[in-house]
């Protein structure tokens, strides 16, 4: 029982370490073939938005893109965090997380 307590503390301790490196990281997400960029920090947080010029003609498309490109930093982001969580469980997928 002691074990299996001092193992979810450890399991914690390197969550949230990781959580602190992944916030830092940087996770670009494209759209139309890389008219609109987005980069977002493992925050979800928007650091940076690229959108060329000729995307502005068409301002639904260009929603559309912005959109898409934010949806794509975001679940690069998650993908990232979903593979560190296998890789801390040992793979056991546990309910709740993902």
């Amino acid at each position: 029982m002691f074990n299996m307590l001092r193992q979810a503390q450890m399991m914690k301790e390197k969550m949230g370490q990781f959580q602190k490196e992944l916030e830092s990281q940087l996770f670009t997400g494209t759209a139309g073939k890389g008219m609109v960029t987005v980069t977002v920090n493992g925050k979800h947080d928007v650091q940076k938005v690229f959108i060329d010029p000729k995307a502005a003609a068409d301002i639904e498309k260009l929603q559309e893109l912005i959109k898409e490109a934010i949806n794509d930093a975001g679940h690069q982001v998650n993908a990232k965090l979903k593979a560190e969580v296998s890789k801390m469980t040992g793979g056991l997928g546990l309910p709740g997380l993902f």
